[in-house]
C-alpha cells in the first residue's frame, strides 16, 4: 500500500512540475533573437493589404527586421512611426539620436495589422545598426 501511495505522489509531483514549467515559461528576448524575416515596411504592408489571413499566418508573433523612413517620433510613449504604415513600440533602449526622415532598420515582434488605421504594429523593438 505504501508503495502505491509513493508512486502516486511521485506522478502527481512530476505532472505538477511539468504543468508549472509549461504555464510559467521564460519571456522571449526579441533583442537577442535572429530575425525570421528582413524586408521593407512597404513590402509587408502590401502583404497585409492583399491577403490579411495569409500575412498573419506568415508574420504574426515572429521576429522581423523592417526598413523604412521615420515619419513620427513619440518620445513620451516610446513609439516611432515608419513610412506612416508601421507603429513600433520600444520597451527599453529608445534611440536618442534619431530624427524624422532618417532611414532606419528596426527589429521587433510583429503584433498585427490594424485594419481600421491601416497600420502594422510591432513591439519590443530595437534599432538595428
Amino acid at each position: 500500500m505504501k508503495k502505491k501511495v509513493f508512486i502516486l505522489a511521485v506522478i502527481i509531483l512530476v505532472v505538477g512540475f511539468g504543468t508549472y514549467k509549461y504555464i510559467y515559461q521564460d519571456h522571449r528576448d526579441i533583442a537577442s533573437e535572429e530575425a525570421n524575416f528582413t524586408t521593407t515596411v512597404q513590402d509587408i504592408f502590401t502583404s497585409f493589404t492583399e491577403n490579411d489571413s495569409l500575412a498573419n499566418a506568415k508574420y504574426l508573433d515572429k521576429t522581423v527586421a523592417l526598413r523604412g523612413k521615420i515619419s513620427n517620433i513619440d518620445l513620451e510613449n516610446k513609439i516611432i512611426t515608419i513610412d506612416e504604415k508601421l507603429s513600433a513600440r520600444f520597451t527599453d533602449n529608445f534611440p536618442e539620436n534619431i530624427k524624422p526622415q532618417d532611414s532606419i532598420t528596426l527589429k521587433g515582434r510583429l503584433v498585427g495589422f490594424d485594419d481600421l488605421l491601416e497600420e502594422i504594429q510591432m513591439d519590443q523593438c530595437t534599432l538595428v545598426e
